[in-house]
């Protein structure tokens, strides 16, 4: 598993890292473009770049479903349980459990939803306006990172049952950072 936690936080850190870097390049040129200096001016224009934002929507689409994955794994992932925590230990157990299973029944399904979506548009030759490239790529985000989430929904259910505790995120520390 910690082969499968590290890409999938290598992942998530590239999506973010590059698609920052594309907008920053897209932005400079954009203004360096409206610089009246005639040479620089000139060569600016031939280069286009106006597939940057389709690239970048397309890496936040795929960020922000492996990052609900993430959420899951680390009990990070946003959760209303002000009442069920209030609840009395077996019952909070079993409506715990229950909403885990029901986030992994739902993400499974959406998982499969979207495999059938990406198996019938795979067999079309749409593609993206201005990257061009087969629309099924990025609509492959919805399955899987679905299917990683609902993964996550039950490892972390399996978890549960075995030491009745759920991954808790501590906002105070640093991974790497040691205290001194």
């Amino acid at each position: 598993m910690r082969f499968l936690d590290r890409l999938e936080e290598r992942l998530i850190a590239f999506l973010m890292g590059g698609a920052t870097v594309v907008i920053f390049v897209a932005v400079v040129h954009r203004y360096a473009s409206g610089i009246p200096w005639p040479a620089l001016q000139d060569w600016l224009l031939t280069i286009h770049l106006s597939w940057a934002q389709e690239l970048c929507i397309y890496m936040f689409i795929w960020m922000a479903k492996f990052g609900a994955a993430y959420g899951v794994r680390t009990g990070i992932h946003v959760g209303v349980d002000v009442l069920i925590n209030r609840l009395p230990g077996r019952s909070r157990a079993a409506f715990v459990l229950f909403g885990l299973l029901s986030g992994a029944l739902f993400t499974g399904i959406i998982g499969t939803l979207g495999t059938k979506f990406v198996w019938e548009i795979a067999h079309t030759d749409q593609v993206s306006p201005d990257l061009e490239v087969p629309m099924w790529i990025a609509f492959l985000a919805i399955p899987c990172g679905s299917y990683l989430m609902c993964f996550r929904f039950l490892q972390v259910a399996w978890s549960f049952v075995r030491t009745g505790q759920l991954p808790r995120h501590d906002h105070a520390h640093v991974e790497g950072l040691e205290s001194a």
